[in-house]
């Protein structure tokens, strides 16, 4: 490893007790479960850590490091948490609530400030009881053990701006909702590519993404060679420059893992929510391995078996198209749909319906933070909230016509705007789509045909980067974008 690679992490002095950052003032502990508190000391130094009345205790392991099980606490607070070890160490005004991480990249770290009426938001944000942490932007190939600079803030209009929109607004709902703290751990980076996500060893041992590591590993070899020339020439002093931003960037493989969510891996947590997919949608084929394996990872070096993990499938983005074709962004939609299939505990907010064309940072947020919270609500807290977007069941083709069915639309359907559904295309066995008209029937199924493809073999909705479509359930959710063939798509070979 280069000089540069490893001197980013710094080494720490572990005389004294030494927590990492996740664990300061305001912070927000997860209800009703055991929590793992972890930290530094003088190898072989005994620490104790008390809260609530209750006190724990253990022993720093050879190389100063040591980890404790909190006890179960229900909800409340404030209480004050004492480590010590041969100093002391008091974090005050810890509430316990829920917690959840917001992850992702731009979309997830973009803030309430940059929303939809911020200056009304702001005004109304008076919610002592929600906590947001927000973790620096630092690409590592080794762990960093802890990013001192950054604190739990509670929830006020002097605050809220810099918490992530849909962190917030998914938080504020379960707040009202629940009337417990809520805690989000905000880690998104703009701009992150799934891959950089996962640690390196996961990466080599899934064997299937050979081409992301030989071309960081090119990279890597390339930026030590220039390291090691004594003068450089102005291009290879720009080009030596512009590999190191690379090399702590956002989409090498494992950076963001390392240099980011090492820090608070295992910290106490009801799930996850997250943002991302517009940096992999050139390679949507792949994200179907690659998405479910990041999820999977995450729950395993968390160790808190399979946490609930819910996302948010791309919005609709780009210029509309006349004709219905292939879309990059539409393949990255289907594989974020075949992981919810692929994985339990885990859902998808169908947002295709909010996005802006010209813009890739919607600013309606709060419909996307309410999209999350209901699975939130249904899945993890009981309450009885429509929550699963309407999906494709079944697809049968009788006299020139496509009939499908479907799944979880409710009581029945509610097209947007108009009372004809749009957005259905159809294709015969020359794989050639067309627009098509679309009727519901009495028992929700809908009738697809068109009379340019008399025998039609399959159907396409909402198959667009930005797709002109209409259909809603009765429970007030869109209809997930969907296709009934599995045709080799434009990302099929794609894999870096």
């Amino acid at each position: 490893m280069s000089a540069f690679l490893s001197g980013l992490v710094s080494p720490m002095a572990v005389a004294d007790v030494k927590l990492p950052n996740i664990f300061s003032d305001h912070m927000v502990l997860q209800r009703d479960q055991p929590n793992k508190l972890w930290g530094k000391a003088e190898a072989g130094e005994a620490v104790t850590a008390t809260i609530a009345g209750q006190t724990v205790s253990g022993k720093a392991d050879l190389n100063g490091n040591w980890s404790l099980m909190l006890p179960k606490l229900a909800v409340g607070g404030p209480h004050a948490l004492v480590v010590r070890g041969k100093n002391e160490v008091k974090i005050d005004d810890i509430l316990v609530g829920e917690v959840w991480i917001c992850s992702g990249q731009s979309n997830m770290q973009w803030t309430v400030a940059a929303s939809n009426d911020a200056d009304l938001e702001r005004l109304a944000s008076h919610y002592p009881r929600i906590r947001m942490i927000n973790f620096p932007q630092i690409g590592s190939q080794s762990p960093i053990w802890s990013h001192d600079e950054r604190r739990w803030q509670v929830c006020s209009p002097d605050t809220v701006g810099t918490f992530s929109a849909v962190g917030y607004f998914f938080a504020r709902q379960l707040h009202q909702t629940l009337d417990v703290p809520i805690g989000m751990v905000n880690n998104a980076w703009g701009g992150s590519a799934c891959e950089a996500w996962i640690d390196l060893e996961t990466l080599k041992k899934a064997g299937s993404f050979q081409g992301l590591l030989d071309s960081w590993g090119a990279r890597t070899k390339q930026f030590e060679t220039l390291s090691a020339i004594e003068k450089l020439d102005d291009k290879q002093a720009k080009q030596l420059a512009d590999l190191k931003k690379q090399l702590v960037g956002n989409a090498n493989p494992a950076n963001i893992y390392n240099g980011v969510l090492a820090s608070h891996i295992g910290y106490g947590i009801r799930g996850a929510i997250w943002y991302q997919g517009e940096s992999n949608a050139n390679r949507a084929y792949q994200y179907r391995e690659l998405f479910p394996l990041m999820i999977s990872t995450w729950r395993r070096v968390w160790n808190q078996g399979d946490f609930p993990f819910y996302w948010v499938q791309l919005a609709d983005f780009k210029a509309e198209t006349d004709i219905p074709g292939d879309s990059a962004w539409a393949e990255l939609r289907e594989a974020q749909t075949l992981t919810m299939k692929a994985l339990p505990k885990t859902g998808q907010a169908v947002i295709v319906d909010i996005g802006e064309g010209k813009d890739i940072h919607p600013k309606n947020k709060v419909d996307v933070g309410r999209r999350l919270a209901r699975w939130a609500l249904s899945n993890e807290y009981g309450i009885d909230v429509p929550h699963r977007s309407p999906e494709f069941k079944t697809l049968e083709i009788k006299d020139g016509k496509a009939i499908l069915k479907f799944d979880f639309f409710g009581n029945g359907w509610r097209p947007f705007d108009v009372a004809e559904p749009k957005g259905f295309a159809v294709a015969g066995e020359d794989r050639k789509f067309v627009w098509a008209s679309a009727k519901i029937e009495k028992d929700n199924s809908v009738v697809v045909s068109s009379p340019e493809v008399p025998s039609p073999v399959a159907v396409r909705y909402a198959w667009a980067d930005n797709p002109q479509c209409n259909m809603f359930g009765q429970n007030g959710l869109p209809l997930t974008p969907f296709r009934t063939d599995d045709w080799p798509g434009i990302t099929v070979d794609v894999k870096q």
